[in-house]
């Protein structure tokens, strides 16, 4: 079992006022239909994700937060609906009114190293609020900034890059294939390695089959867990290396808070990989859950030490109780 974050870990932050980073060319003008999968009530909210980067003498010189600002907005050019507004037509469809206004950007200080954070990095992350900024009025799902990156710098010349997108733009494979062309601006390249493609067009059509399967996330009698272990979060480089930690900033996230969660990968200090799942219940629930898994955590060790039974590999688990 991996510890999970000091809990008592408190530090604070100092931050510049948000600003808007638009595209850094102009770029069309025009309104791009959401898909009858992605414009549905069950993907209309935000979702979080922080990635840690440790000091690289190498790059020692460089500010992360005005290297990756300067990428962001060379990147907007080409995913440049990112930088729109999302407006609600007739039968409440979305579109995409590509503006060019921008993103929001926050540009911070944090009096904390990373190691402060311990060894398991995995949510819940503390100050996770100051880590992510919920900016007044840039948190709608209509009429609002589509994405908000903020940039932590740390004491020991690591950061923290933190990012809330409008779910229904994207999903984690969109979302990581966006993140990985800012990494390669910011280290040089002019263009991304790989061209994004709109495809709300292409699949806008009478689907009720795939729309149902969406739908069926929001049932409130079931459990929906992502898979994100192959996602890549981890491997987005933005010239100081791979992530320490990449990925989801915690779990109970969606239209449902509570109902939905997240396989993530872990490494915890010895090396050893595992998977973590966030829950987010009620603290009456969560004290019921916990009790039940422990139950059944210790029926599984006593299955295995019984002489009858033919010794098998033991498990290990990694729990994270939020």
């Amino acid at each position: 079992m991996a510890p999970p974050p000091p809990p008592s870990l408190v530090f604070s932050v100092r931050r510049s006022p948000p600003e808007l980073v638009a595209p850094a060319t102009p770029t069309p003008h025009e309104f791009k239909p959401l898909s009858d999968i992605d414009d549905q009530d069950g993907l209309r909210f935000q979702i979080p994700v922080i990635q840690f980067y440790k000091n690289v003498p190498s790059m020692n010189g460089r500010d992360p937060a005005k290297v990756i600002k300067a990428a962001l907005a060379k990147t907007l050019v080409f995913y440049y609906p990112f930088a729109g507004r999302l407006r609600e037509g007739a039968g409440r469809k979305l579109s995409v009114e590509c503006t060019g206004e921008g993103v929001v950007f926050i540009e911070a200080d944090a009096d904390v190293t990373l190691r402060e954070f311990g060894d398991a990095l995995q949510p819940p992350f503390p100050c996770l609020e100051e880590l992510i900024y919920d900016v007044p009025g840039a948190g709608g799902v209509l009429d609002s900034p589509l994405l908000l990156v903020q940039v932590t710098r740390l004491k020991c010349g690591g950061f923290i890059f933190g990012l809330r997108l409008n779910h229904t733009m994207a999903d984690a494979a969109g979302l990581v294939q966006f993140m990985t062309a800012v990494g390669e601006v910011a280290r040089g390249a002019h263009a991304p390695s790989i061209p994004p493609v709109w495809v709300g067009v292409l699949m806008r059509r009478d689907n009720s089959r795939a729309t149902r399967t969406r739908l069926g996330q929001n049932s409130t009698r079931g459990y929906l867990v992502s898979d994100l272990t192959r996602a890549g979060f981890g491997d987005v480089d933005f010239g100081w290396g791979k992530a320490v930690y990449g990925g989801a900033a915690k779990g109970g996230v969606g239209a449902i808070p509570g109902v939905a969660s997240f396989y993530i990968p872990f490494r915890n200090g010895k090396g050893e990989d595992g998977i973590v799942v966030p829950f987010c219940l009620p603290a009456a629930a969560m004290e019921i859950f916990v009790k039940e898994l422990n139950g059944l955590l210790k029926e599984k060790a006593e299955e295995e030490e019984r002489p009858l039974i033919p010794a098998k590999k033991p498990s290990t688990f990694i729990i994270s109780a939020l």
